[in-house]
């Protein structure tokens, strides 16, 4: 089986970045260089830390600024949030201070226990706020496959478990969120090849749990509160369908959301092709820029 946590066709993106150009006027001196804290803890659940690497911006001024909470995929099971290191250096870069999320992977933790994860990283970065020049409101969340799946529900949902005192005040939703080719309906076929990773990922299955798969679905939870998206799917992705993408976009234009959805005609699970990058990283910063500032 294809592996099913390859995010946003890793490799080819990040190399593909350069080419582009976007990151080209990166900063290499010492003294301009975004400041990098690598597994600072956000949370702790029994004995499982949770861990982010944090890239702040260089900037002349004290002034706040936007963050970018990138999520990794993996299938709810495999991944590490250093997979986005590089996006996030060059986020930073640009202005905005950005932040890897690590969150408890299947099986040993079954949903909801990376949605909680998530929303705790995100209630985290608002608490220490001050710390990293960030803007409270001006946070998005941004995904790959799974890591789509997981950015999308900060995007639809309040917190589930406000059980930790010292984060109780603090919202887990973003202000926008970026997902790319995320499984939004698990009450649906994700693809006949991902039916066993969503099992692991969920615990049962549908015909089990149909009320639990609706309720980790973001497509069932948008409401008038929820936050402008950006989407991004290929329409020969054979691992989660677009139809997945295209029903997220119907329903939130449907409800009077802000939504834009992008759809690459020849890509599959993961964008290679050096035209189709280039439009998700304008359409990515012009989206940034747009609603969390530069």
């Amino acid at each position: 089986m294809r592996r099913f946590w390859m995010v946003m066709g890793m490799a080819a993106l990040l190399g593909t970045l350069t080419a582009c150009g976007l990151f080209s006027d990166m900063m290499t001196t010492a003294s301009t260089l975004p400041r990098v804290e690598r597994d600072v803890e956000y949370g702790k659940v029994g004995d499982v830390s949770l861990k982010l690497n944090a890239f702040v911006p260089a900037r002349p001024d004290t002034n706040p600024v936007g963050a970018v909470i990138l999520i990794h995929g993996g299938g709810w099971a495999a991944g590490s949030k250093e997979e986005f290191d590089e996006l996030a250096q060059g986020l930073a870069d640009l202005g905005y201070v950005s932040f890897t999320v690590g969150y408890r992977l299947a099986p040993d933790a079954i949903y909801p226990a990376q949605v909680d994860d998530v929303q705790r990283a995100v209630r985290w970065v608002r608490a220490n706020a001050v710390d990293y020049g960030v803007d409270p409101d001006r946070i998005c969340a941004l995904g790959g496959s799974a890591g789509g799946h997981l950015a999308a529900m900060l995007g639809v949902t309040d917190t589930r478990d406000n059980s930790d005192p010292e984060l109780a005040a603090y919202s887990s939703r973003v202000n926008c969120v970026i997902d790319l080719y995320g499984p939004v309906d698990l009450t649906l076929p994700i693809s006949a090849q991902a039916e066993g990773i969503l099992l692991t990922f969920m615990g049962q299955t549908r015909e089990q749990a149909p009320d639990l798969h609706r309720e980790a679905s973001p497509i069932y939870h948008i409401d008038e509160k929820t936050v402008p998206f950006l989407i991004f799917h290929g329409a020969k992705d054979d691992l989660v369908y677009v139809e997945q993408s295209r029903k997220l976009d119907a329903a939130l234009k449907a409800a009077g959301i802000e939504s834009t959805y992008i759809e690459f005609p020849d890509e599959g699970h993961g964008f290679t092709q050096d035209a189709s990058v280039k439009t998700l990283l304008d359409a990515l910063t012009g989206f940034l820029k747009k609603h969390i500032g530069s």
